[in-house]
């Protein structure tokens, strides 16, 4: 399993503060190969700090892998997957943008 976790506490008062930029729609981590050990970059990193200091989680979906956000700032709603879901651990991270509606759909939310 990656670890996707380590290097948050340096974000949080950078990316963090600053939120999530309007222009921004989608945050898609990656592991990379690091000293010999699969780590998160970057992306993942900032993933893992803006749901765990600043955006509001709201709900998680009926398999226990989703969750649905709301950005403070702005009242976008975002939803935390892990599209590789076939890797250890579920794979890295992704941070998505999605719609009041579709929001809605998936965990009755909107």
């Amino acid at each position: 399993m990656a670890d996707w976790d380590s290097g948050v506490d340096e974000l949080r008062t950078t990316n963090v503060m600053s939120g999530i930029k309007p222009t921004e729609a989608v945050l898609t981590g990656t592991w990379v190969l690091q000293g010999g050990r699969v780590v998160g970059d970057e992306v993942c990193h900032r993933i893992q700090a803006l749901v765990k200091s600043y955006l509001v989680k709201l709900r998680t979906d009926a398999s226990g892998w989703d969750v649905l956000y709301r950005d403070p700032a702005d009242g976008r709603l975002w939803e935390l997957t892990y599209p590789e879901g076939s890797l250890q651990g579920g794979g890295p991270p992704q941070l998505r943008h999605v719609s009041h509606d579709e929001a809605n759909r998936k965990y009755g939310v909107g």
